[in-house]
């Protein structure tokens, strides 16, 4: 997919900071207080963010589009792209930048409590601006927030293709249906879903949707394309997990990498469960690298993650057939691990159909064993 545009992907929406609280366990008990270790930590870092971080590690052109308040927040949203190399046109946000707060619990898993007074009905992103970041981009990227909606048919004017997460989509709530039908390749969590392939297959036969993929954590994804449903199993990180904020972000992205790189759909998935279920990574890793999970939840590094690039075109943790070599140190937020191209190659070649109860009936299933 060769193109000469100046923007391999642009970010549409997802702009903000979170704070984020490490709690002793969720949900939380009531109590007057609580001493929280290791800290409080305030970060930009929203949806948007972490996408756009997470394609410019993979080596991808990236900008970022959304509305910014002239406000604190917004000076730790330009902060973190000035100091990124990502380029960010920020339109002024009179309610201010958005934030939320996360509750993270010890096995990294989160409650997100977001701030709903930072937008308003009549926040738009301008049409001329979004014309013209479109024309100059290969594909769009877009955040589920409202001003977001309103730019799809911009979008779809200029040809360009469209991506987006739904993420707690329950596949009722009507907020999601623009996004989930514009979308040429749409993502969302299982978490809210009772029926997933039948939400998978309700966005390929009322919308756009070429592929649908659902995340489901430690279950690994679900890959719906060409009207066949894959299971790919999820790799187990080697250390705990400390955080899941932006762990659907980093799957997004690594998808995106193969997607636009022309890759096959299930090789595209397969990078994504390869990333790593944590945010919490140093962006200065060389390149060729994946990196796992920090084993210690104290790390202030910005979110964002290093590399899926280049001459190694399959990264990923390490697997129960794939060692570290003891001469490979850890890094200080992460250990980093590359799989070869035959080692992928071998776990595609090693696909066999089951039959699962439920709603997986008949799904073909990639089996990791012995790759």
């Amino acid at each position: 997919m060769a193109s000469d545009t100046d923007t391999d992907v642009l970010v549409l929406g997802g702009a903000g900071v979170d704070t984020i609280v490490h709690v002793p366990e969720l949900p939380l008990p009531f109590a007057d207080s609580y001493m929280i270790r290791p800290g409080i930590e305030t970060r930009a870092g929203q949806s948007g963010d972490f996408v756009a971080l997470g394609l410019t590690a993979l080596g991808l052109r990236t900008h970022h589009l959304d509305m910014v308040g002239d406000d604190h927040e917004g000076d730790l949203v330009r902060a973190l792209h000035r100091d990124q190399g990502i380029p960010l046109t920020a339109i002024p946000q009179s309610a201010g930048t958005k934030r939320a707060v996360n509750l993270v619990g010890p096995d990294g898993q989160r409650l997100s409590c977001y701030d709903g007074t930072r937008a308003g009905a009549d926040d738009r992103l301008p049409e001329q601006t979004v014309r013209q970041l479109a024309a100059a981009s290969r594909h769009a990227h877009v955040v589920i927030t409202h001003p977001c909606a309103h730019a799809l048919p911009r979008l779809r004017e200029t040809g360009l293709t469209v991506s987006t997460d739904l993420h707690n989509r329950d596949g009722v709530n009507p907020y999601h249906e623009p996004f989930a039908l514009a979308a040429d390749v749409v993502f969302l969590s299982a978490t809210a879903l009772a029926d997933p392939q039948h939400a998978m297959r309700d966005i390929v036969a009322r919308g756009r949707a070429r592929i649908v993929v659902v995340t489901a954590g430690a279950a690994g994804a679900y890959l719906l394309s060409a009207g066949e449903l894959t299971h790919v199993p999820a790799i187990a990180p080697p250390a705990p997990v400390v955080d899941s904020n932006g762990a659907g972000d980093a799957f997004a992205s690594a998808f995106l990498f193969g997607w636009l790189k022309g890759e096959d759909p299930l090789r595209c998935a397969l990078y994504g469960v390869s990333i790593p279920t944590s945010s919490r990574v140093s962006p200065s890793l060389p390149t060729g690298a994946c990196v796992l999970p920090a084993v210690a939840p104290g790390d202030s590094s910005p979110a964002g993650w290093a590399v899926l690039l280049e001459p190694a075109p399959f990264v990923g943790p390490v697997g129960p057939a794939l060692a570290l070599p003891p001469s490979e140190p850890p890094h200080a937020t992460g250990v980093a691990v590359s799989v070869t191209t035959a080692a992928a190659a071998a776990m595609e070649r090693r696909m066999t159909r089951r039959t699962a109860p439920g709603w997986m009936g008949g799904l073909r299933h990639v089996d990791r064993a012995n790759t």
